[in-house]
């Protein structure tokens, strides 16, 4: 899977980097070729929790997009792949009911 990173407002670490593409790259497993392209955008908000990461995924029939907040990018990344992983499951057995 193919993973491009956007951030916006600020420039990411190295580490930062390699911390998201191992995360989101095991997204993969979950729906397993249906989404060749992860679309990763990190940006810096206003808010207390001011970190924002989102989450894109291109599956047959629909896009698939989750957002997170929170006071480190590492939690935002956590919470946002968790979500994914679960709208992958039930959108992969949606198809397979089809």
């Amino acid at each position: 899977m193919e993973i491009k990173l956007k951030t916006l407002k600020f420039d990411a670490d190295q580490k930062l980097v390699a911390y998201v593409e191992k995360k989101v790259s095991r997204l993969e497993k979950f729906f397993k070729g249906a989404a060749d392209t992860a679309e990763v955008t990190l940006s810096l908000l206003q808010e207390p929790e001011n970190k924002q990461v989102k989450i894109q995924m291109h599956v047959p029939g629909e896009d698939l997009i989750i957002e997170r907040n929170a006071s480190t990018f590492e939690q935002a990344v956590t919470d946002c792949v968790d979500a994914m992983k679960e709208k992958l499951t039930r959108t992969k057995e949606k198809i397979q009911e089809k």
